[in-house]
């Protein structure tokens, strides 16, 4: 809910000469030739949501910049610097005006040395107003817009601002880091999409590549990983009346309480404005993880996020170049096949499932799923593909999304963000020498011999039968899987057993936005498994003292015990120092509604 803001009237009066404008003594929404704006006065929106005004960073005494902040909240956030690499350095002498040609303008000096200039078409009659999400625009006498912060935007991105995804006859677009925590001017990193396709967005480190989005599969329904970060935050992608297209993320509640940044070390954030906190929450962050950073598995490695501690493998068919190196930790060679490509119709292709494609792809143009393998099958220089049905055509006209690779495959990843197949090429793997051994050898086995085999497999068969929940996931025994002396008895329990990259995929790799509490024992998780079960995932620390043995008593405990007010515990996962007890998720509800009326 937005403040009440109490905005004065000012009436402007045709003042004579040698007066050339009107100093403004109180908030204001809107400049008009013959105002200006002076340090110590505000602009500001017609609710009150944001301001306009002079600041002074907390490390500089000389310093002065103008700049756009959430007015309503009093913690005060920067979102927009308008002379970001030409400070003020004689703040009693500057001001912000609208010229008499109708230029917004940013000077000192009485007006002789200016700083910073809206880039407008020149006119009459116009006027600049901060409008109520934070765009500071300058109208028309016909209120048609003739510049905008929005399309010139500092480091921020607010809800409702247009990101140009191309950049068909406008230059690319771009939100640059501030130099340092209170340094506004432009700093190394930045923010766009790919100069070459829309299809995916990069941080940079000046003209480096620093980290790389996954490349888009979807467009509008990348809402569901949009609101996964934010259940308040969807996408919408549309098509400029200057031909080119752009997306932009706006707010279920209305409210403009989130906002997107790149700051000064290099990563992109999203916060949330926690009332009750009185402060910022970070929802979620880029890159995660120091082996995310763009190439840094190297050709053919990948880093793996699924894991408990995230690091570089190689794919498939791969070992590391140098295996030394690999195993201290310096992963920049890659790796390399163990066998090289046949082609010729003697190749495979290896489904990897859950993985953010590679960088560097060539898209052949409205081709089906069986096309796109087609194409990809009969060129030999192709070593992998992946496909996707976009569901807009407003990027480039073509809803289908086939990526072929013809050269090295680099920065691939697994888990965190990308969710899609890679098909890669592999040879044949000895296809012919395996065949040729199964050849020699079962003409030497004896008939009885494979009846012996024949009815140790029906007994394996007959033993593990039922040995499997609803959806085909072996249930593990617990007293084998975690042995202890405890008391307990060696009574065996069945429990479904889930994988850690299960758990991984349904926590959205762990998010801060589906934590639901934590404590001494470790933290506990929102999940969703199969698009549909809600479940509470608890993930012991590993400083929670809590060993084997405990893991175990807690699990066989929680499994002998039925009770309806008791939550069920619907599987478990170990996996290396990673021990996770899954139970079904109950709303936070009052007891009241749970317990039968009594009195």
């Amino acid at each position: 809910m937005h403040l009440p803001f109490l905005h004065l009237v000012i009436i402007v009066l045709l003042i004579p000469w040698p007066f050339s404008s009107v100093l403004l003594c109180a908030p204001v929404s809107v400049l008009v030739p013959g105002m200006r704006l002076a340090p110590d006065k505000t602009l500001t929106s017609d609710q009150g949501s944001f301001a306009l005004d002079f600041f002074t960073p907390s490390n500089s005494t000389e310093n002065t910049y103008v700049g756009i902040w959430f007015n309503d909240i009093p913690l005060r956030t920067i979102v927009w610097v308008a002379n970001r690499d030409n400070p003020i350095t004689d703040a009693s002498s500057a001001m912000l005006t609208m010229t008499g040609n109708s230029s917004l303008m940013l000077s000192e000096n009485n007006g002789h040395h200016i700083l910073w200039m809206a880039n407008t078409i020149t006119g009459s009659n116009s006027s600049a107003k901060l409008l109520n999400n934070g765009n500071l625009v300058v109208l028309s006498s016909d209120s048609d817009m003739l510049w905008q912060s929005f399309e010139n935007p500092s480091d921020t991105i607010l809800a409702g601002m247009p990101m140009q995804a191309t950049h068909k006859t406008h230059p690319p677009w771009r939100i640059i880091s501030w130099k340092g925590p209170e340094d506004p001017s432009k700093g190394r990193f930045s923010v766009g999409n790919d100069l070459d396709t829309p299809l995916q967005s990069f941080i940079w480190n000046g003209s480096v590549p620093y980290f790389r989005a996954a490349v888009r599969n979807g467009y509008v329904s990348s809402n569901g990983g949009l609101q996964a970060v934010s259940p308040l935050m969807y996408l919408t992608i549309y098509m400029g009346t200057n031909g080119e297209t752009y997306s932009t993320f706006g707010l279920s509640d209305g409210s403009s309480r989130i906002f997107y940044k790149v700051d000064y070390s290099g990563k992109t954030t999203i916060w949330r404005w926690n009332t009750s906190l009185t402060d910022w929450t970070l929802i979620t962050s880029w890159p995660a993880y120091r082996c995310n950073l763009y190439g840094y598995c190297g050709a053919y490695g990948y880093y793996d996020n699924t894991q408990g501690i995230p690091t570089c493998k190689c794919l498939a068919g791969f070992d590391p170049s140098n295996k030394t190196e690999w195993v201290g930790g310096i992963f920049s060679h890659g790796c390399r096949r163990k066998e090289e490509l046949q082609c010729g119709g003697q190749d495979n292709f290896l489904t990897l499932p859950a993985m953010k494609v590679p960088d560097k792809f060539v898209r052949p143009w409205n081709k089906s799923y069986d096309d796109c393998k087609v194409e990809c099958s009969k060129n030999c220089s192709s070593v992998a593909y992946a496909y996707a049905n976009l569901s807009t055509t407003y990027i480039d006209g073509d809803a289908t999304r086939c990526l072929m690779w013809t050269g090295e495959l680099i920065d691939v990843g697994k888990g965190a963000i990308g969710n899609e197949n890679l098909y890669l090429r592999l040879a044949a793997l000895s296809r012919k020498g395996q065949k040729s051994i199964v050849i020699k050898v079962i003409p030497g086995i004896s008939a009885s011999v494979l009846l012996i085999l024949l009815l140790a497999c029906l007994v394996w068969s007959c033993k593990f039968k039922g040995k499997h929940d609803k959806k085909g996931r072996p249930k593990r025994l617990i007293m084998g899987d975690l042995r202890s002396s405890d008391g307990l008895g060696e009574e065996t329990h069945e429990l479904p057993f889930i994988s850690f990259e299960e758990i991984v995929a349904a926590t959205n790799n762990f998010s801060m936005s589906n934590l639901l509490g934590e404590g001494g024992f470790g933290k506990v998780y929102k999940g969703l498994f199969h698009g549909n079960k809600e479940v509470a995932v608890k993930r012991l620390s590993r400083g929670s003292g809590q060993g084997a043995i405990e893991f175990r008593n807690e699990v066989v405990v929680i499994a002998k015990l039925q009770h309806k007010n008791l939550v069920r515990l619907v599987c478990y996962c170990v996996q290396g120092d990673e021990k996770l007890l899954i139970y079904e998720y109950l709303p936070n509800r009052s007891l009241d509604t749970t317990l039968p009326f009594q009195f």
